[in-house]
Order: structure tokens, then C-alpha cells, then sequence
């Protein structure tokens, strides 16, 4: 029998075992742990297994694996290592080093004369400028490059090196304000800290969801901080708060041809905002913050009347919102060993926790009101478990309260309001949710429903159809606190006017919603028809709550955006019924409809002075009115006048003359609403 072959016997073209390694050759892990290594760089075998079975199993939640295999060798002779340091001190380094260069190019300044020469001329930055992919830092703004120069008299070509666009650096006692801007981290494509600050305050103060989404004392204590610091707000969200803010701050209108303006400043600031998101979605960084940017980006979109953006930006967020986990109770869950981890980690502090549920509830909020036209929702209630936020004064002085035992679950949601879990802005949540239950159920109905709703359909026999008019005309606004029910949100005080916009839409969006599910039943030809009354009830009361707000000297563009879809279709009403009177020929009640469209149709391009919404909403119900001002024999019934003498725009131009000096030319007041005995006959006298 032959042998078998020994070492010394193996064929000349076989492979040779592994040379010994020297001392102190292997890695520092297989050292360690006393493991065979093959000295592979930049890893070794060993290591690449071990980083390899490690990422195999999903990290345990608020943990991540590491990017890369953790293997690590000792200096080799001539060639140096780059050595082992915490992050924040290699930063910290950095920025010394960044600091002495400066210096340097500082004295080299002081030390060589310069005599500035003609230059090319600096370019306005602008938004057809930037490049449109990527997050590019190309120039700062204009109000950044004025401080570049030393004296204000000086002409732009002083401030540029010969032949090249890049500013000026001046020898001064002082240092330069350009340079100190960019070597503090600050992003040159926001505008300088200053006219931030001033952004910054006019966001808090007029946007009505500002303080809903962000906590305003901290978000103004991070603003304090150096730019690099890891608390200073991120770059998105400032770009956000510049869109959000240009609608009462404008910088750079150019008005459109249908009447909107057009702000470059604010599509600068919201284009920057979306390359940031695009960045986040391809990477995941920072993606809380920027998701909270993609909020306040929505509603700019929404403000301005472009509803594709709004579509698409409604269920992008709320898609989004799912993989963090904050449709979960306490906004994040350790559930479920097969289902995948949060990609958050679990809350850090009461403040931190709030903010998540108030972020996923402004996306819920934002979601049921871009839906309110028909549109399936992104996020069906059966899959949110969160609970309610708190109130806005437990949240801004961070009292610890326990979370709100409310959720989307709780069976008495919209009929129990606890005193220490409810004010304006809970409510007003809650009327919106409200109201996209009335979207689910003719989305749903409307599904699979073998034919269209009619006006001889009687929908008090559709299952469900009953309570839900119960619970959205009469049980919501009946079971408000005393405190909200009987204040509207207008104070007309001695001391001055205020408006709770939170709490006058709470008393004008479930009227809303009552239009919204009984508009397709109406028939006006039948005095029993419950519809045909609670959508004539439910117009003319938002048409009074807008008389109430006109009376005062209040600012209407202040109110929440949505108010001009709720304008929209107490108007729709009122052409319904308008060409009803039109048909029988009775002049006098068809004149004061007629006042009542107007009076509508002037709210929308008011506010249509600040947000493009309105006046966009205002072309809309022009084409709805196309058939009644073909058929109605009324003088200039088109004509929109002010309801009052004058308005917030002409109250304090006392030295003008006013063009409408009596109460004649005003839209004539609505029919009071019936008391809810009498909802059976309808209000108009028919």
C-alpha cells in the first residue's frame, strides 16, 4: 500500500503555509483575544468574519452595529497611523488649526500691500442660479456680502480679488465679518445671523403651527450656539423657517399674471429645504430634523395653493414617520422579535418625547387636511396607537404631566375633553380628525357604492350615516367646556383685539364637515330634506363668523390656511342655493345670496394678499359660478365690496377718503340659524 505523502514530498506547484508572523505583527483584537490573524490590511480576516457575523443579527433597539470591521494595528516604521481620538476632540483640533491658518493669512495681509484693482462685478445670488442637485454651498447672500466690505461707500469691485468672484480680504484692526461668518461653520446659502434672528422671530410669532411642531424657548436658545455646535438647529429647518416666514416678512415678491405673487426669496429657501430631504431620504442622516423641515415645507406648499407638492409631500411624510416607529404608543416599541428595530432611538427626555408626538401628529393633521377633497388617507386610524400631545403650555414649560390618556381608540375621543388635557390646539387636532372621518366614510362609500350619491337618496339609511351626522353637526360643538364653547376666538377687549386662531377654527371646521358629508344629498325642491338645512345652517354659520371677525380691526391673513377651504364650501352652498332662488324668480332673496357669495369670495383674496391659496380658491368657485351669472338678472352681481366701511388694510388712514362710506353697499347680514327643534324645515323660508 503506498504511503501517504509527507510535507518534505508535496509537488513543487503547491501552495506553501502561511509565513510566521513576527512580533507584534498581528492586530490589536486577535491579540487580544489570542485568535489566528493574517496582518490583512486595513483589516484582517479574523476581524472581517467577526464584523461580518455581528451585522448579520439586527442591533438591539437604540444601538447601531458598527460601519466597518474594528481592527486596528501598531505603528509601522515610516509610516504614521492616524491616531485614536474621540470625534469631538478631533474636531476641536481641527478648529484650532483652522484658527491658527487664519491668523496667518491674516498677518500675511497685514505684511504684503494690496491696492484693489477692477474686478469683475459680483452676481446677485439667486435661486436660477444655484445648482439644482446636491447640497452646494456656492455664495452667500447679498446681506452677507455688504459686511465684507470696510466702509459703506466703497464700490462693489473693491470687494473682489482681481479676476475672480471670491470677496476681498481687508487688513482692519477688526477682524472680517465674512470670514469670521464662514470659518464659524455658519451655511452661506441662509441669510446672516441677524436677518435669521429677525426670520426666526416673525416664524414664532405669526405662523399659527409653529409652536405645535418646535419648542420655541429651546429652538431660540440653540440659535445662540456656534453653528458646528451638535445642539445649533439644522440647516433645513432654517431654510424651512425662511420659506414659512417669507409670507409675513416678504423680501423679493414679483407678482403673477392671475393675480398671486410670486416670492423668490421663500422658492430659494424651500428648493434648499428639498435638497436637504432628497440628501436625508439617500442617506438618513438627521432625519428627525429634516422631517420636521419637510413639515413646515408642506404647509408653505399648501399656502401657496400647489397641490400637487401637497399630495406628494402629505404621503411622503407620513411614510416616512412609520420606520421611526412614532405611530407607536410613546413613539417608539420594542414589539415583535421578527419585526425590524425603530430607527430611533427611545426618547431621550420629556422634551424630546413630546416633540416626536407632536411631530407625528402635525404630519397626521397636515395628511387628513390635504384629503379633504375626496383622497384616501396615507395612514388609516386602526394603525395609530399614539396618544394625544399635551397642551402647548405644558409643553413650552415642560411641566411633567403624564401622557395624555387619549388616543385615536379612546371610544368618547370626541365627546370627553379633560380640563388638564385639552385646550385650543387639542381641540382644534381633534376637529380635525374629525373631519377625516367624514372623508373616510364617502371615500369608502363612494368605493364601492354601485352608483353615485344623489339628491333622492335618502342617507339616513346608509349604515353609519346617522351617527356620524349626530356626532359631527350637534355632539362635537355641544360637548366643547364651557371655557371654548361659548368663545369663538375673537376678544374684542377694551385693551385691544386678539384671535385664538386655534380655537375659531374649532368652531367653524366641524361645520365644514357637516357640508362636506351632506352636500351630495341636497334638494332644495324638498322642504323635509335634513341635508338641504344642514348645509345651509352650516354655511351661514361660517359666513357669521367671518362677519364677527370682520367687525375688528383683527388681521385675517393670521388665521390657519385651511380657513379658505372652509370659506370655499360654505360658498359652494350659497351658488347652490342662489341658482335654486334664480329658478323661481325670487329676486330679493337671490340679491342677498348674492351679498353672501361676495362677501365670501372678498375673504379668499384678502387672504389671498398673503397666501396665493386664497386667491386660488377664489378662481376655483368663479368657474362653479359661471352657470348663475348666466342666469341671473342682477346688476354687477360680481361686484365684491368690503362687509364693513372699512378694513384692516384702510382702518388706521384716517386722512383718506374711504370708498365705501355707508352701510348700504355691505352684503346684507345672514338669516339667523334655527334652533336645532327646527332643523327638519330648512332656514331660508322655503
Amino acid at each position: 500500500m503506498p504511503k501517504a505523502q509527507t510535507n518534505s514530498q508535496k509537488p513543487a506547484g503547491s501552495t506553501s503555509a502561511p509565513r510566521a508572523l513576527r512580533r507584534n505583527q498581528a492586530c490589536h483584537p486577535c491579540r487580544k483575544r489570542k485568535l489566528k490573524c493574517d496582518a490583512a490590511r486595513p483589516a484582517c480576516g479574523t476581524c472581517v468574519k467577526a464584523w461580518e457575523t455581528l451585522i448579520s443579527v439586527p442591533a438591539p433597539p437604540g444601538y447601531a452595529h458598527p460601519s466597518e470591521p474594528q481592527c486596528s494595528y501598531d505603528p509601522v516604521e515610516g509610516l504614521t497611523l492616524a491616531p485614536d481620538i474621540v470625534p469631538l476632540d478631533k474636531i476641536r483640533q481641527l478648529e484650532e488649526e483652522n484658527a491658527a491658518l487664519k491668523s496667518r493669512l491674516y498677518d500675511m495681509q497685514l505684511q504684503v500691500p494690496r491696492m484693489p484693482s477692477p474686478g469683475q462685478r459680483m452676481n446677485s445670488a439667486s435661486p436660477n442660479n444655484s445648482e439644482s442637485g446636491g447640497i452646494s454651498l456656492p455664495r452667500a447672500s447679498l446681506s452677507v456680502m455688504n459686511m465684507i466690505s470696510p466702509t459703506q461707500d466703497s464700490p462693489p469691485e473693491s470687494r473682489l480679488r482681481n479676476g475672480s468672484t471670491s470677496p476681498e480680504l481687508h487688513s482692519a484692526n477688526n477682524t472680517d465679518p465674512f470670514m469670521d461668518l464662514l470659518f464659524s461653520g455658519w451655511d452661506p446659502d441662509l441669510p446672516d445671523p441677524a436677518t435669521m434672528s429677525h426670520y426666526v422671530d416673525v416664524f414664532f410669532r405669526c405662523d399659527p403651527c409653529s409652536t405645535h411642531l418646535l419648542h420655541k424657548s429651546s429652538f431660540l436658545a440653540a440659535m445662540h450656539l456656534p453653528p458646528r455646535d451638535p445642539g445649533f438647529p439644522h440647516s433645513a429647518l432654517l431654510h424651512a423657517i425662511c420659506a414659512a416666514a417669507s409670507r409675513w416678512s416678504s423680501r423679493e415678491l414679483v407678482p403673477g399674471q392671475d393675480g398671486t405673487r410670486r416670492d423668490t426669496f421663500a422658492e430659494f429657501h424651500a428648493s434648499k429645504t428639498r435638497q436637504y430631504i432628497d440628501r436625508t431620504m439617500a442617506s438618513g442622516e438627521d432625519i428627525f430634523a429634516v422631517m420636521q423641515s419637510c413639515i413646515l415645507l408642506s404647509w408653505y406648499f399648501y399656502q401657496e395653493g400647489r397641490w400637487v407638492e401637497v399630495w406628494i409631500f402629505a404621503s411622503f411624510q407620513t411614510r416616512v414617520a412609520i420606520p421611526l416607529r412614532l405611530n407607536y404608543p410613546g413613539t417608539f416599541s420594542t414589539h415583535g422579535n421578527n419585526a425590524p428595530g425603530a430607527y430611533l432611538a427611545p426618547p431621550k427626555d420629556f422634551r424630546d418625547l413630546e416633540s416626536r408626538r407632536r411631530t407625528w401628529w402635525m404630519t397626521i393633521f397636515f395628511d387628513r387636511i390635504a384629503s379633504v377633497g375626496g383622497w384616501v388617507h396615507s395612514v388609516d386610524e386602526r394603525d395609530i396607537g399614539t396618544e394625544l400631545p399635551l397642551r402647548d403650555i405644558d409643553y413650552e414649560m415642560q411641566n411633567p404631566v403624564p401622557s395624555n390618556p387619549q388616543d385615536l381608540s379612546s371610544p368618547d375621543l370626541f365627546l370627553h375633553h379633560p380640563p388638564q388635557y385639552t385646550d385650543s390646539f387639542l381641540l382644534l387636532l381633534k376637529s380635525v380628525l374629525l373631519f377625516g372621518r367624514v372623508t373616510d366614510y364617502n371615500v369608502r362609500g363612494n368605493l364601492r357604492a354601485p352608483t353615485a350619491p344623489s339628491s333622492s337618496q335618502n342617507p339616513f339609511y346608509l349604515d353609519g350615516f346617522e351617527a356620524l351626522d349626530k356626532l359631527v353637526c350637534v355632539d362635537f360643538l355641544e360637548s366643547l367646556p364651557a371655557l371654548y364653547k361659548h368663545n369663538n376666538g375673537v376678544t374684542d377687549a377694551p385693551e385691544g383685539n386678539s384671535l385664538d386662531t386655534n380655537l375659531y377654527m374649532v368652531h367653524i371646521i366641524p361645520h365644514a364637515a357637516a357640508i362636506t358629508l351632506h352636500n351630495p344629498y341636497i334638494d332644495f325642491t324638498n322642504p323635509e330634506c335634513i341635508s338641504t338645512a344642514r348645509c345651509v345652517q352650516s354655511a351661514r354659520c361660517i359666513l357669521g363668523a367671518y362677519y364677527m371677525l370682520s367687525a375688528t380691526s383683527l388681521d385675517i391673513t393670521r388665521l390657519h390656511p385651511f380657513v379658505t377651504i372652509c370659506w370655499y364650501l360654505a360658498a359652494v352652498v350659497q351658488v347652490q342655493l342662489c341658482k335654486y332662488f334664480i329658478e323661481l324668480g325670487d329676486n330679493e332673496r337671490e340679491s342677498t345670496v348674492w351679498g353672501e357669495i361676495n362677501v365670501l369670495r372678498f375673504a379668499m383674496l384678502e387672504f389671498g394678499r398673503r397666501s396665493p391659496i386664497g386667491t386660488r380658491q377664489e378662481k376655483l368657485l368663479q368657474g362653479l359660478m359661471r352657470e348663475i351669472v348666466r342666469m341671473t338678472q342682477q346688476k354687477n352681481p360680481m361686484m365684491v365690496v368690503p362687509l364693513y366701511p372699512f378694513s384692516h388694510e384702510t382702518l388706521f388712514r384716517k386722512d383718506e377718503p374711504r370708498p365705501y362710506g355707508n352701510e348700504e353697499s355691505s352684503a346684507p347680514l345672514p338669516v339667523s340659524p334655527p334652533e336645532q327643534g327646527q332643523m327638519a324645515s330648512p332656514p331660508f323660508g322655503m
